[in-house]
C-alpha cells in the first residue's frame, strides 16, 4: 500500500502543536509519507516570512514559540500547493475561514482523500446549526471524521499527558497517538463533535463558580447538570447515530480550560449571562430552577 501523504491545513497554536505529533509519527511509520505539508497563512515576523522561519528554524515563533517542529514538517504558503496529492487533510483553522478554504481547494484535492476536523464550534447559517465537519463534507464531497478532546495546545506541545477522542479509523489513530497523547476511537462522529463545542459552555459555567467563590459542591452540580444538557441536546441534534452516554465520558465530553472563542450560537443559561446582561450573581438561581430540580 502506498504511503499516505498528510497535509495540515492551518498553523496557529493548535495546528502547530498537532504538527509536532503528525510530523513525528509520519517519520516513524511507513504507513505515511515522510513529508508533511502545513499550510501557513503567510505573514511577516520581525522582517522575515513566517514560512521561511518555520522551514529554517523549525519553530513557529509567532504561534507556538519555544517548541521545535520536526524537520519533515514543511510550511507552504500556497494553499493549493499544500493540499496537492494529499490523502489525509487535517483541518485546524478558525471556523470562520472554513468555507473560504473549502471553496479554494474544491476540485484540487484527491476524490478519495479523508478529512479530519480539529475545529471546535458549530456553524450557524441560514439553515440553522451545522457541524463544521458537515460543512467541509458538503463543500468538498470527501469522507470526514473529527478529533476532539480536553486538549490545550501548549500542553500537548510540551508533551504533557492528555487524552483525545477520534471518531472512526485505526489509521488516523496511528497518525495521531503518542506516548503522552492517547487516542480513544469511537463510532459516533457527530456526538464527538458536538461534545467538543458544548463542553466549552459548561466550562464557562464552572468558571463562574470559581469567580463567585461558590465552592466545589456548586461547581460539581454545574458540571453534572451541564453534562445532562449536553446529552439532551445531542439526542435532538445528532440524528445520524445513536447517542451513547458513554461517549460523553470520553475526552471530547470533559471540561477544559477556557479558550478565546466560545459559545457560538449556543443560547443556554450561560449565554444569557455572557451576552444578554443577565446578572452573573443570579447564576445559582439558574441552577435552582433547572428542569431536573423542578
Amino acid at each position: 500500500m502506498a504511503a499516505k501523504k498528510v497535509c495540515i491545513i492551518g498553523s496557529g497554536n493548535w495546528g502547530s502543536a498537532i504538527a509536532k505529533i503528525v510530523g513525528a509519527n509520519a517519520a516513524k511509520y511507513n504507513t505515511f509519507d515522510n513529508t508533511v505539508n502545513m499550510w501557513v497563512f503567510e505573514e511577516m515576523v520581525n522582517g522575515r516570512k513566517l514560512t521561511e522561519i518555520i522551514n529554517t528554524e523549525h519553530e513557529n515563533v509567532k504561534y507556538l514559540p519555544g517548541r521545535k517542529l520536526p524537520p519533515n514538517v514543511v510550511a507552504v504558503p500556497d494553499l493549493l500547493e499544500a493540499v496537492k496529492g494529499a490523502d489525509i487533510l487535517i483541518f485546524v483553522i478558525p471556523h470562520q475561514f472554513v468555507s473560504r478554504v473549502c471553496d479554494t481547494i474544491k476540485g484540487n484535492i484527491k476524490t478519495d482523500a479523508v478529512g479530519m476536523s480539529l475545529i471546535k464550534g458549530v456553524d450557524e447559517g441560514p439553515d440553522g446549526l451545522k457541524l463544521i465537519s458537515d460543512v467541509i463534507r458538503d463543500k468538498l464531497g470527501i469522507t470526514m471524521t473529527v478529533l476532539m478532546g480536553a486538549n490545550l495546545a501548549n500542553e500537548v506541545a510540551d508533551e504533557k499527558f492528555c487524552e483525545t477522542t477520534i471518531a472512526h479509523g485505526p489509521l488516523l489513530k496511528e497518525l495521531m497517538q503518542t506516548q503522552n497523547f492517547r487516542v480513544t476511537v469511537v463510532e459516533e462522529a457527530d456526538v464527538v463533535e458536538i461534545c467538543g463545542a458544548l463542553k466549552n459552555i459548561v466550562a464557562v459555567g464552572a468558571g463562574f463558580c470559581d469567580g463567585l467563590d461558590f465552592g466545589d459542591n456548586t461547581k460539581a452540580a454545574v458540571i453534572r447538570l451541564g453534562l445532562m444538557e449536553m446529552i439532551a441536546f445531542a439526542r435532538i441534534f445528532c440524528t445520524a447515530s445513536p447517542v451513547s452516554p458513554a461517549t460523553f465520558l470520553e475526552s471530547c465530553g470533559t471540561i477544559e480550560e477556557l479558550e478565546k472563542e466560545l459559545l457560538n450560537g449556543q443560547k443556554l443559561q450561560v449565554y444569557q449571562i455572557c451576552f444578554q446582561s443577565h446578572p452573573v450573581k443570579e447564576f445559582v438561581t439558574c441552577l435552582q430552577n433547572h428542569p431536573e430540580h423542578m
